[in-house]
């Protein structure tokens, strides 16, 4: 089965070399599970053809805003649109949490509640997982065809569900401590509370569900695959 990797970011030059660049983490996530990928760098401007250019889709994190005006945005809306009618499978993380959820008529703003970072709990159906976080911006409203699958305090719209051809987390399983630790110093300070970030620094060593949730994001997009 083939992924489409739609990248809308680039992590900091100074962690690529040792985690690679945002579509290389889920590449890693995601292996031993049969997959195949593409990346599209849809953040510099390069699109698939359509739908049909894989059998299944996700849209990577990205330091930019759903909300901005940037010339990639509305084609990749449309993008979104266009996979959602095909009913091939589609994650988003993140940034595509948000960005599908815009698109499909949700709304996508900086939280009046701050930042999120690091080791985070959430509700997923009766279990709880743990996760690494990192945004401000959030799902304030949800689109009326999706459905709330994961939730928290602090993110009430922390995991959306749109039948069962899209899954979206604003947390990132791709996302290790090391990682984490290297976001805190490269774009974290200046820009997080120093607060917020020596609190979840101090936390980080504790353990995360990636595996677990790398196991479900491929159930999900095998779904399709077999019915």
């Amino acid at each position: 089965m083939k992924i489409g990797i739609l990248q809308t970011g680039h992590a900091p030059d100074a962690l690529i070399a040792t985690f690679g660049d945002y579509d290389q983490m889920f590449r890693d996530l995601l292996d031993g599970h049969g997959f195949s990928f593409e990346t599209w760098a849809v953040v510099d401007g390069a699109f698939p053809p359509g739908p049909d250019a894989a059998d299944g889709w996700l849209i990577t994190g990205s330091r930019h805003g759903a909300y901005e005006d940037l010339p990639w945005i509305a084609p990749l809306e449309a993008l979104i649109r266009d996979i959602h009618a095909s009913g091939r499978p589609m994650i988003g993380v993140c940034f595509g949490h948000q960005i599908i959820a815009q698109a499909l008529g949700g709304k996508v703003e900086k939280f009046a509640g701050g930042w999120a970072v690091g080791r985070s709990e959430y509700e997923l159906g009766a279990r709880k997982v743990t996760l690494n976080a990192w945004h401000q911006d959030q799902v304030t409203q949800a689109p009326e065809t999706a459905r709330v699958a994961g939730t928290n305090p602090f993110c009430k719209n922390a995991m959306l569900a749109y039948g069962d051809s899209i899954w979206t987390v604003q947390a990132h399983p791709e996302y290790g401590t090391g990682f984490i630790r290297g976001l805190i110093e490269t774009r974290g300070r200046g820009n997080v509370p120093d607060a917020i970030l020596d609190r979840a620094d101090a936390n980080l060593d504790g353990a995360v569900d990636n595996a677990d949730m790398a196991g479900f994001m491929a159930e999900f997009l095998k779904r399709k695959e077999r019915a």
